[in-house]
């Protein structure tokens, strides 16, 4: 019997037994679905994270000056040794502007977290705005781009005034489709002369980054966000990527001068940089690989039990059958192949099912919801792989029994 016929046999045997397919089929479909989509899941999360995430918050080429650092064994630390770090001062600010050999910019910034309100002159509002107050640097260092109007000036900057550049989900949300640019609008009471609307920055796990406005550090904002000479960060941006590390170890070394460090003494600062932020996500994104793709493939397992069963139940039906074929010249090889391809089939069936069941919550979840999600050939095959490695290994027991029974036996079963 040629390989394309037990094929045909094989389809043919589960079309002839279709409720007895279907719950065959159940285990490997929603295991390799569920498989597919959490892989996506984390994949689309890997990839955002490496593309996005890290050239969005800390930049390309750019290092980031803060009291406090982001790592998790520090938060876990006690709060007393995070107490005594100094704040992020304007003199640690000019310190790295006079001193810095490297080329570079350096650009200091405070920043409203948890939102305020802004209203336009007719009293429309736009809520939980994050609101930057920042040197004349920084929007070319974080790369905002001013698509209507224009930045601030060095003059505007230095006397502090009530100017200020809006994200464009705020200036819809204030002027709809009005020229924002020469308007004014009033945060905490202050009144500032609209002069620029930046480009659209899209969103971050599902948080809008243009829900935003940018006035100059020594403006009127200041007066609400930290005290007197008081900075969140201090940016630091090198002009040629290589001299990133060479930047940062100066950057270090001029803020232990700075604040007058002995040798042993740890930093009572921290620099990050998009690399750390992603060697950070490494550790993290192959205990997902790893953790979460095993954990679901369990169920394959259990439909891999199912359907062992099915067809040892399979093949005690099908006994007389097996014994009129091996009566007739079939060999030994002949039956055992017969039982494989019909697992075989049924497991494929399924993991294709299963795969195409995937593709579509996974498309469904990255276009209705914050989770990224990305679909990879990759994981595709090995997830179709995977529900025929079930077949095989599940139908190898039932297709060694039916292959090991005598003609004899077979012949005078009832």
């Amino acid at each position: 019997m040629s390989l394309s016929e037990k094929f045909r046999l094989a389809f043919r045997q589960i079309w002839s037994q279709k409720l007895k397919s279907f719950f065959s089929l159940l285990g490997v479909v929603i295991g390799v679905m569920f498989l597919l989509v959490v892989v996506s899941i984390v994949e689309g999360m890997d990839r955002y994270v490496r593309e996005d995430f890290g050239s969005t918050i800390f930049g390309v080429n750019r290092i980031t000056l803060r009291r406090l650092s982001s790592d998790p064994a520090f938060r876990g630390s006690g709060t007393r040794a995070r107490d005594r770090r100094p704040r992020v001062t304007t003199e640690d600010w000019e310190a790295l502007e006079e001193r810095i050999t490297i080329p570079g910019k350096v650009g200091a910034e405070n920043l409203t977290r948890n939102g305020g309100e802004v209203v336009s002159e007719d009293g429309t509002k736009a809520e939980n705005v994050r609101i930057f107050a920042v040197s004349e640097e920084v929007p070319e260092i974080r790369s905002w781009v001013v698509a209507e109007g224009r930045s601030f000036t060095p003059q505007e900057q230095e006397r502090g005034a009530s100017v200020i550049i809006l994200g464009t989900e705020t200036a819809d949300l204030l002027f709809e489709n009005l020229n924002s640019i020469g308007r004014r609008v009033r945060v905490r009471g202050a009144s500032y002369r609209v002069i620029g609307v930046l480009e659209e920055q899209g969103s971050l796990f599902g948080i809008s980054m243009d829900n935003l406005v940018v006035a100059p550090l020594t403006s009127p904002v200041q007066s609400f966000q930290n005290g007197r000479k008081i900075l969140d960060s201090v940016v630091i941006q090198a002009e040629d990527p290589g001299d990133l590390r060479a930047l940062q170890s100066e950057v270090e070394g001029i803020l232990r001068t700075q604040r007058r460090l002995r040798p042993t003494e740890e930093n009572n600062f921290d620099l990050q940089t998009a690399d750390q932020t992603l060697s950070f996500w490494d550790n993290i994104s192959k205990i997902l690989f790893l953790a979460l793709p095993g954990l679901v493939a369990t169920s394959l397992v259990v439909g891999g039990i199912v359907i062992m069963n099915i067809m040892l139940v399979s093949v005690m039906e099908r006994t007389r059958e097996i014994g009129i074929r091996k009566a007739i010249g079939a060999r030994r090889e002949d039956i055992l192949s017969q039982i494989l391809i019909e697992t075989i089939t049924l497991t494929g069936v399924g993991a294709i099912i299963g795969v195409a069941l995937g593709i579509g919550i996974t498309f469904l979840i990255n276009t209705n919801s914050a989770l990224p999600a990305a679909l990879d050939w990759k994981w595709i095959l090995l997830s179709i792989l995977l529900g025929i490695l079930v077949g095989v290994v599940s139908g190898i027991y039932p297709a060694a029994q039916a292959a090991k029974l005598p003609p004899v036996d077979p012949l005078r079963y009832e």
